[in-house]
C-alpha cells in the first residue's frame, strides 16, 4: 500500500510525525489499560487466595489524587460482611 512502506516514507517525510504519534497515543491507550487491569481495586485476578478482595481497599485512598483528604485515616463507610 502506498505510504505504509519505508520507501514511500522517505519520498513523504511528512508522515513520519503522524506515525510517530499515532504509535505513541497506541502505546498510551495499551499502558493505561494495563494498570487499570492491574492496579485497580474493581479487579481481582486469583480468587483462589484472596476470596474478597474488597476488604482489601477499606482504608486506601481509591482516587487517582485527593489533595484535601487522607483516605488511609477515615473508616470505610462501606458494610463489613463477614
Amino acid at each position: 500500500m502506498k505510504g505504509l512502506s519505508l520507501s514511500s516514507l522517505k519520498s513523504h517525510p511528512a508522515l513520519i510525525p503522524l506515525y510517530a504519534c499515532v504509535g505513541l497515543g497506541c502505546c498510551g491507550a495499551l499502558l493505561y489499560t494495563l494498570r487499570l487491569a492491574v492496579r485497580s481495586p474493581e479487579v481481582s485476578w486469583n480468587k483462589k487466595s484472596n476470596p474478597e478482595p474488597w476488604n482489601e481497599y477499606s482504608n486506601k485512598q481509591h482516587k487517582f489524587y485527593s489533595p484535601v483528604r487522607d483516605y488511609s485515616k477515615i473508616e470505610s463507610p462501606a458494610p463489613k460482611y463477614d
